[in-house]
Formats: structure tokens, C-alpha cells, sequence
């Protein structure tokens, strides 16, 4: 069974010819399409081995795998949309701390989703790594329990 158009009110950029400005960080690219499962959680994992950002102080390009995982409630982010909006990173400076937070707290605000995690993978630099990782869980429900289950077995791997 396929999408109706109701269903598709807020895709706009998937197959057409609009598209976004990808040289600029810009959260309102992003779009979303409603969850037809919502009955049962399931997981949702996007990898984006090319993302890229600039270091705030030396404006050097910081290259990374980002990972976004999340279970869905209602809304559900269009992955293209999604794509642009990783892209736009490219010319923003911002520590990778930064950059996974943001990345977070923006699709926390579209989606409102049941549980999300994010984790960047950053390319050493000067001989050291970084992968920042942050995670949230709606409260007061079981996804609050797995934010924290999920934050301790990340903090607690052997790398």
C-alpha cells in the first residue's frame, strides 16, 4: 500500500526538482512523513560516512561517520531532507561535540521521536579522535530507561 498525498503534505524535496542550499547549516530543510507503524517500536538507523564540518578556531574540515538511531512516534524524517541538512554542515564551525548535539536537539524538536542517539565517528586529527556521543529518551517512559541503559554501555566500551 503506498502514500497518499496527505500522507506526503510535507515532502518536498524528495524527487523534485527544489532543492536546498547545501553550503549553509539550515534546520528547516528538514522534512518528515508520518510513521503507517506506529502499533509496534521499531529502530531506524541512518549512517552518513561523509559528513563534514569546519573547526570553530582554524577553520581546518573535520570529517566524520555520523549515525543517527532512533524509534519513531508519529513523525519520521525524510531522508533526503536529512541528507541536505547533514550536508549543510560542510562551512559550519562547530566543535564535534557541537555538531552531535545540534544534529540531536534538531530532530528531537522535528520528530519528537520515542528514543534517538547520535554518535560521530571523527577522522583523528593531530594524532587523537573524538566520537562524541549523545542520546535521548522521552521522560518518564521506558525510552527515558533506555536513554540511560543505552548512555552507560557507551560510556562503559572498551574502544
Amino acid at each position: 500500500m503506498g502514500r497518499t498525498k496527505r500522507e506526503l503534505a510535507g515532502v518536498n524535496l524528495l524527487g523534485g526538482a527544489k532543492t536546498a542550499d547545501i553550503r549553509k547549516y539550515d534546520a528547516s530543510v528538514l522534512e518528515t512523513f508520518v510513521n503507517k507503524h506506529r502499533e509496534g517500536d521499531y529502530w531506524v538507523t541512518f549512517t552518513c560516512p561523509e559528513f563534514t564540518s569546519l573547526c570553530p578556531v582554524t577553520g581546518q574540515p573535520d570529517f566524520a561517520t555520523i549515525t543517527i538511531q532512533y524509534i519513531p512516534d508519529v513523525k519520521m524524517v525524510e531522508s533526503k531532507s536529512l541528507k541536505l541538512y547533514l550536508f549543510g554542515f560542510r562551512n559550519r564551525g562547530d566543535f564535534h561535540e557541537d555538531c552531535v548535539n545540534v544534529i540531536m536537539k534538531d530532530l528531537c524538536r522535528l520528530m519528537e521521536p520515542k528514543y534517538i542517539e547520535v554518535l560521530g565517528r571523527f577522522t583523528p586529527r593531530g594524532g587523537i579522535s573524538i566520537d562524541p556521543f549523545v542520546n535521548y529518551g522521552r521522560p518518564g517512559t521506558a525510552y527515558s530507561e533506555l536513554a540511560s541503559e543505552r548512555f552507560r554501555a557507551y560510556c562503559g566500551r572498551r574502544v
